[in-house]
């Protein structure tokens, strides 16, 4: 029986849930492939039989970049009605319910692939990161419910439902002779998306917030080394960060410790196990452990359970190998994520722990289990017509019960980047859409970091405005806890309020004696405010950390539109008001 998994994943959790599903759907008589949106050709649709799609949704009810094409082949109108109503199809999707539009990337296809005529073989799953249990609180039944399913529709042999053999791997590990050269350039290593890569100078790298601030955030200056680039306000940035020297040093000197039968210098060549399991491009030529702990593992992600799975393959310790298996199954759910996700615990220090099954790993063990580093995305901060491609970059480090301070993979290698040295980086299209006439407003909000987009549309109005076009009022609405501390773009704010280019309200909330913010000097402006989306249609943006935000700036703009939440869901309808907001 022949089931095809298709994923859109944008951080890797849904590539990982999907091939969980094809781990398990192989012992129950199953075969086919397990691939990406944009490694299946969706022509071939049309002859499939049985289909589980694994949908992530990112940003603003936004499908995954590897989703993008296929989205768009689904969405012709010269597809006729009942041109999949030989499919068999089940959704699930992967979300946030912090996000007013929740899975809304599942909600469409599902819809979708029902109005092509397609039938589904169980209700849409909908994960929810704000789960205790993250999306394993919904993955893990669903998952369940679809074999339940599956078997009553095709009659598998309940003999054959309750084995998933935990051990089919995806990967085959040689061992090879001698020392490899790196022969593959470190931009095309483990990129998830098929685009071309860019080359970077990194010309500058200042802090912007004062020493004695909690957090560290870094302005980045790039000098593009392409012929030609270009991109528009609102676009990003991806980049592909590296581990740092000591996550790389800690790491061999667990294997070391353990006297295991490999270490830095160990050439292997990587091959699928199965014909239809696609190979990674970090995998494509000889690799050695050093250049795959550099630069492919991402040693600092919090472990999946299939790392787990994959670590108690060989251990011999009834204790360490019960408790692996535990964390492995529904009913242990609670004790793993008090283990990993709390703590924030990473695979290096699961390694630490669990001394007896990290003795007796193997090449092929931990070419299975270690999850890929995924790109970054960073909004750009300045318009192409500037010389440099800039980025405002917060830098993640926190405490949570253990002793060593969480690291933000990315973050922190930019951090420490010296100024002069090369990087890769793809630039993608961006969620927020601007109005064609340069005369209509923009009002944006954006707190902290969430100016980055901002600076951007504002040099290239102000860009136009140079070259002899009309644009409309700038309003800007920034908060921050201390003009002394966390000023992002202050020079340029001030410049441009100084001129009369920018009209912009600031909220420095630890400054007053009663804490400030965005939305409070939304309804300060209210009247203002009010007239230009009214009278001249004014569009707004707001970007920053998806908390409380959003819902409170929103909130204010309600009220100072005299209470009309209808019109202002129509305005969200229209994209006259966009959030671009992360967790």
């Amino acid at each position: 029986m022949r089931l095809l998994v298709l994923y859109g994943s944008q951080t890797g959790t849904a590539q990982d849930v999907a091939e969980q599903i094809w781990r398990e759907s192989r012992p129950l008589g199953f075969h086919g492939p397990v691939l990406s949106f944009e490694d299946y050709d969706m022509q071939q649709l049309i002859e499939e039989r049985l289909v589980v799609f694994v949908v992530a949704t990112t940003g603003d009810g936004i499908e995954p970049d590897n989703m993008k094409q296929a989205w768009r082949f689904l969405l012709k109108r010269s597809l006729p009605a009942q041109s999949l109503q030989g499919l068999q199809f089940a959704c699930l999707g992967l979300g946030d319910s912090s996000y007013p539009k929740f899975n809304y990337a599942a909600k469409k296809l599902s819809k979708r692939l029902l109005n092509l005529g397609a039938t589904s073989v169980c209700p849409l799953g909908l994960c929810d990161d704000q789960h205790d249990y993250g999306h394993l609180g919904v993955s893990l039944t669903w998952t369940r419910d679809l074999w339940t399913s599956l078997k009553s529709i095709l009659g598998i042999e309940k003999s054959k439902q309750n084995g998933a053999n935990k051990t089919v791997s995806k990967w085959l590990v040689k061992e090879l002779p001698g020392s490899v050269p790196l022969i593959v350039r470190l931009e095309n290593l483990a990129w998830t998306q098929k685009q071309k890569c860019h080359s970077f100078k990194l010309k500058d790298n200042m802090r912007t917030t004062a020493e004695s601030h909690f957090q560290d955030v870094r302005f980045l200056k790039l000098e593009s080394l392409s012929e030609y680039l270009s991109w528009e306000p609102g676009d990003v940035l991806d980049l592909q960060p590296q581990n740092s020297d000591e996550a790389v040093n800690t790491f061999f000197e667990l294997l070391r410790e353990h006297k295991l039968n490999f270490d830095e210098t160990t050439a292997v060549e990587v091959l699928p196990t199965y014909p239809d399991m696609p190979l990674p491009m970090a995998f494509a030529a000889p690799i050695t452990l050093v250049q795959a702990a550099k630069y492919v593992w991402d040693l600092s992600a919090k472990p999946r359970q299939r790392f787990f799975e994959v670590l108690g393959h060989n251990c011999s310790d009834e204790m360490e190998s019960e408790k692996l298996a535990e964390f492995c199954s529904a009913e242990a759910i609670d004790d793993l994520v008090a283990y990993v996700n709390r703590p924030r615990r990473t695979l290096i220090e699961v390694l630490q722990d669990f001394r007896h099954a990290t003795s007796t790993l193997t090449l092929s063990q931990l070419f299975e289990m270690m999850p890929l580093i995924q790109p970054r995305s960073y909004s750009i901060a300045s318009d192409a017509s500037s010389s440099t491609l800039d980025l405002l970059v917060a830098v993640v480090q926190y405490k949570t019960i253990l002793h060593t301070p969480r690291l933000g993979l990315c973050s922190n290698w930019l951090k420490h980047l010296r100024t002069g040295v090369e990087v890769c980086g793809i630039v993608k299209k961006g969620t927020m859409v601007w109005p064609q006439d340069l005369a209509i407003p923009l009002i944006m909000v954006g707190p902290g970091t969430g100016i980055a987009p901002f600076r951007s549309i504002i040099q290239n109005r102000l860009h136009a405005q140079s070259k002899g076009s009309r644009i409309g009022p700038l309003v800007v609405f920034f908060g921050c806890r201390n003009k002394a501390a966390d000023f992002h773009f202050q020079e340029d704010f001030e410049a441009w309020t100084k001129d009369k280019l920018v009209e912009v309200h600031y909220a420095f909330s630890r400054d007053e004696d009663r804490k400030v913010y965005v939305q409070h000097q939304i309804l300060k402006n209210g009247h203002h405010l009010a007239q230009l989306i009214k009278e001249q249609n004014a569009y707004i943006y707001v970007a920053g950390n998806s908390n409380n935000m959003p819902k409170a700036v929103r909130e204010a703009f309600i009220e100072i539109l005299d209470g009309q939440g209808d019109y202002v869901d129509l305005m969200l309808k229209q994209r006259r008001y966009q959030e671009e907001t992360w967790a």
